[in-house]
């Protein structure tokens, strides 16, 4: 009995609730970046009081998705031009470290891995989900991060994580970078089966550190 009930999942509290409803704001960009946020308006959305509020809001910080500032409040996190290109380069070396040591040591399990997302993705743009899509996206990334199995790697991973789900989601408002990305998704899966780690490597930099395009220029534009 007690194996039972310790099997079940347990519910979500409310502080639980309320950080998913925040981060899903912030990522999904309901919240602007750098837009101050509303501790009784959050609360009487979500119809809860302030106390799981504050909590969501201190968890946020720790992923980087909020900045609170004593005597001003909290704001949803907001990311300089010049850092753009430096979240991609920490993004390149940690998810090029893991491709390499996934396809050096478990090929067929990335391959595999790798292949079930993109045929969830390719579900999800047949659908017209947007969302359910770039979800997908990032939960591509961190299959081959996990590849890697290393802790320190995917620990260090988390900390941009979330703040990359937040601009994914913005530059898939843009049809142009949806289609790119899809396409390079599918020639790296590709890439990844056929074991080839320089032509996976290679399209794995050009599909993190592109920064040309009217979708580029669109998300700088939003952060200025």
């Amino acid at each position: 009995m007690n194996d039972l009930v310790s099997s079940q999942k347990r519910p979500k509290s409310l502080t639980d609730h309320v950080t998913d409803e925040i981060r899903r704001w912030v990522i999904t960009g309901k919240l602007a970046f750098g837009e101050k946020l509303s501790e009784g308006k959050i609360a009487k959305v979500l119809d809860v009081s302030r106390t799981p509020v504050r909590e969501a809001i201190n968890r946020l910080e720790t992923e980087r998705l909020l900045t609170v500032e004593p005597q001003r409040g909290s704001f949803v996190f907001s990311i300089e031009k010049s850092d753009l290109a430096k979240l991609c380069d920490a993004r390149i070396c940690m998810e090029a470290y893991a491709l390499e040591t996934g396809i050096a040591e478990n090929p067929e399990q990335l391959h595999h891995s790798l292949t079930t997302c993109l045929e969830n993705m390719s579900q999800a743009r047949k659908a017209g989900d947007d969302a359910l899509y770039l979800d997908l996206d990032a939960d591509f990334h961190q299959r081959i991060i996990r590849s890697a199995n290393n802790p320190f790697i995917t620990d260090a991973y988390q900390t941009i994580a979330p703040r990359m789900a937040a601009l994914r989601h913005r530059l898939g408002q843009h049809p142009e970078h949806m289609e790119k990305s899809y396409r390079e998704h599918q020639a790296l899966c590709t890439a990844v089966g056929s074991r080839d780690l320089k032509g996976a490597l290679n399209i794995l930099a050009s599909h993190i550190d592109r920064k040309e395009g009217n979708y580029w220029s669109k998300l700088a534009s939003d952060i200025a």
